[in-house]
């Protein structure tokens, strides 16, 4: 895993994107403050940008550095989620323009996946992450099940987690307003 972090390290840090294992489904991931980087995955994926991504950070305690006003409900609901939850909150800063939606808001999700959390924390930014997939395709459940055309179209493929075949499941969807309002997008 040591190898593959480091390599992924070296292609984020270069303004690549790479093919990663996360905390759900298997991952298209770059530089989340990259605007270049950001356009590849859009072209990758064959996808409009005004459809956002979402990104994955490591540690809470960040989540000021990216968000105007972070609730103070999002710190409760991320302390008690049994599974991976992506909180879309108001106000994104200090990222790539065209990773934010037209409303302003970010998805964002902590991961406490070993490669993905371990990667972040080296790389001291968010990541992007959607899924390796062609835009309005099925997401892959695990790695088998990516389009070759995804995997030729990026500078790295992580080795990590490549045989498991253990079907991965999205993150509950969740939009925080600033008044602590809570829309569940999917449970």
């Amino acid at each position: 895993m040591i190898d593959d972090i480091k390599a992924a390290l070296a292609v984020l840090q270069k303004g690549g994107v790479i093919l990663y294992p996360t905390d759900t489904i298997w991952g298209l991931g770059c530089d989340a403050s990259n605007e270049e980087a950001v356009k590849r995955i859009y072209n990758i994926k064959n996808r409009i940008d005004s459809k956002s991504m979402l990104v994955l950070m490591e540690n809470a305690a960040l989540l000021e550095r990216y968000v105007d006003e972070v609730p103070e409900i999002a710190y409760d609901l991320i302390e008690l989620s049994d599974k991976p939850l992506t909180i879309i909150y108001d106000g994104a800063k200090n990222l790539a323009k065209n990773l934010i939606a037209d409303d302003g808001s970010i998805g964002i999700r902590l991961t406490t996946e070993a490669f993905s959390s371990d990667l972040i924390r080296r790389f001291k930014r968010p990541i992007v992450s959607t899924s390796a997939n062609i835009s309005g395709k099925p997401s892959p459940a695990c790695f088998e099940e990516i389009d070759q055309e995804i995997i030729d179209a990026v500078d790295y493929v992580v080795n990590y987690r490549q045989d498991d075949t253990q079907k991965a499941v999205p993150s509950s969807i969740m939009k925080l307003g600033r008044g602590g309002e809570i829309k569940i997008i999917r449970p």
